[in-house]
């Protein structure tokens, strides 16, 4: 698929603390799944998940709509922005930290022309997946652009950045997944890409897995989205009743998954993930998801060195 991809091409080793590294083969598709049953998948259920409706005034934005205006007649929620938090952020600081490298994990469904006022981020990677609508993206490094489904946007926040998310649609929401990764070191020179989701990411993602983001320091790996740590992304767009092929989650490696639509069932270790669940998956374990047969599943994946950590309250 087309993309636009501005990298940091001298990228120090460094190892972020408290999170120790393994050394582990990169995943792939494969066919042995009988040598890679050993692991675990630790299902995430919604119920667990911190959901925020923050006052739109924090972000710069107007009131809500009253009921029964013709502006709330269009809203597909009450509130102008209902996330989903998978780890600890903003006012929820009871949850799980981090798993692994990845510190944030947060399903976003903003209203129509409702949106995220400038504000700064830094010594982050920042990967943003769209799902519905179409995201605008306008920051202090001079990039504007917007994006629709399937699109990945994705910063170096580095040395600071502001940036602003917004909403320009009068008549349709937008959701989007927006995941913090934390960087092999701090004070990077700040940069922006994205991918875009045309046909070409369309059809690459239904009934495969699609790698989109990889390690800047892996020169042979193909994904088309960098990031400065050791951390990839796949995402499969599954029709209905259809299985994926197997993606193995090695030794020494693990994953974070999120069922972003639809529904689907990991057989091998008996679990059933429904829209919005997460799961934790320790390797080696071979992961293959069959969808639902009435919907289909949209599923992610960020996959990266295993580490001790997990939620608790499973």
């Amino acid at each position: 698929s087309s993309f636009r991809i501005i990298l940091e091409t001298q990228v120090p080793s460094f190892r972020v603390p408290s999170t120790p590294m393994f050394l582990g083969s990169c995943p792939g598709k494969s066919t042995k799944a009988a040598v890679m049953s050993s692991g675990s998948l630790r299902l995430v259920p919604r119920s667990k998940l911190y959901v925020s409706e923050p006052d739109p005034r924090m972000f710069g934005n107007a009131r809500n709509p009253g009921s029964g205006t013709p502006e709330a007649q269009i809203w597909t929620d009450e509130n102008w922005l209902k996330s989903r938090f998978h780890f600890s952020f903003a006012e929820y600081s009871s949850g799980p930290k981090q798993y692994g490298v990845l510190r944030v994990m947060n399903d976003d469904l903003v209203q129509a022309a409702r949106g995220f006022g400038a504000h700064p981020h830094r010594d982050m990677e920042i990967i943003t997946f769209v799902v519905d609508g179409g995201l605008t993206h306008q920051d202090s490094m001079g990039n504007s652009e917007t994006l629709g489904r399937g699109s990945i946007q994705f910063m170096t926040a580095g040395t600071g950045v502001e940036h602003s998310e917004a909403n320009k649609d009068k008549s349709s929401h937008l959701r989007f997944i927006q995941s913090w990764v934390l960087p092999r070191q701090r004070g990077l020179k700040p940069n922006y890409g994205s991918m875009v989701g045309d046909e070409a990411a369309a059809e690459a993602r239904l009934d495969q897995w699609a790698h989109l983001v990889g390690d800047v320091e892996d020169r042979a790996g193909r994904a088309p989205v960098k990031i400065n740590q050791d951390c990839n992304v796949f995402v499969v767009e599954l029709s209905p009743g259809r299985a994926s092929p197997p993606l193995d989650i090695r030794a020494g490696r693990q994953a974070y998954l999120l069922c972003v639509e639809g529904g689907a069932e990991a057989a091998s270790v008996g679990q059933v993930l429904q829209r919005h669940d997460g799961a934790e998956v320790k390797g080696p374990l071979s992961l293959q998801l069959t969808a639902s047969a009435e919907e289909g599943a949209l599923v992610l994946v960020f996959e990266m060195a295993l580490t001790g950590d997990g939620r608790r309250d499973l």
